[in-house]
């Protein structure tokens, strides 16, 4: 018979695999719906979070420079470190394309994720800024992008967060351009990257 503590540590690792399924069902969704809603206002909204930067974080943030926008949590043990590992892989890859390339990692856990928190979760990629909030102001954001996210108990007081899985790329516009799915093929980002940076699509 399992002792009590790989029971515990079993029912933990399930609870995170039905979180990263859940995750990539949301980005499956936003994918291939067949009745997608229109993209032309994604990430608009009077949303109004506070930044690892200092300045707030808005629908004008998103002008000015193209944009990767990527929700998470800093406890997430493996969707969230991985995403941002490849976004430092893609920068890497475009070279000077990137140099102009903003990022953006707002949090669906804004009670435990303050602007520190985040400065410290996201500090090691460039271009890269941290945006929190009031729970308020975290659902508004939440709505403008269309991001699924819902709180899932752990044993004890912990939690987790099922969220969408997907990356966003926004024009120097602040238009929607495209998403990324979850773990895409490297090479296949980047190609679309290298064009739609270049303007061409």
């Amino acid at each position: 018979m399992a002792r009590p503590t790989n029971r515990l540590r079993a029912l933990r690792l399930g609870l995170w695999g039905l979180v990263l399924v859940c995750g990539l069902g949301a980005s499956w969704l936003f994918l291939s719906g067949p009745a997608q809603q229109p993209t032309d206002t994604l990430g608009q909204g009077d949303y109004r979070l506070d930044t690892t930067a200092g300045a707030p974080f808005t629908q004008a943030s998103l002008r000015g420079q193209p944009s990767l926008v990527f929700f998470g949590f800093t406890h997430c043990p493996d969707v969230c470190p991985t995403t941002l590992g490849d976004i430092g892989a893609w920068q890497q890859a475009l070279g000077q394309l990137a140099a102009g390339l903003k990022v953006w990692f707002v949090t669906v856990d804004p009670e435990r994720d303050t602007a520190e928190v985040l400065g410290d979760y996201v500090g090691w990629l460039p271009g890269a800024t941290g945006a929190t909030g009031s729970r308020a102001e975290t659902d508004k954001a939440l709505a403008a992008f269309r991001i699924y996210a819902r709180k899932v108990p752990l044993d004890g007081d912990d939690y987790a967060m099922d969220h969408s899985a997907y990356v966003m790329l926004f024009d120097a516009g602040g238009r929607f351009n495209q998403i990324f799915a979850y773990r895409e093929p490297h090479d296949q980002v980047v190609a679309k990257l290298r064009r739609a940076l270049a303007g061409n699509g």
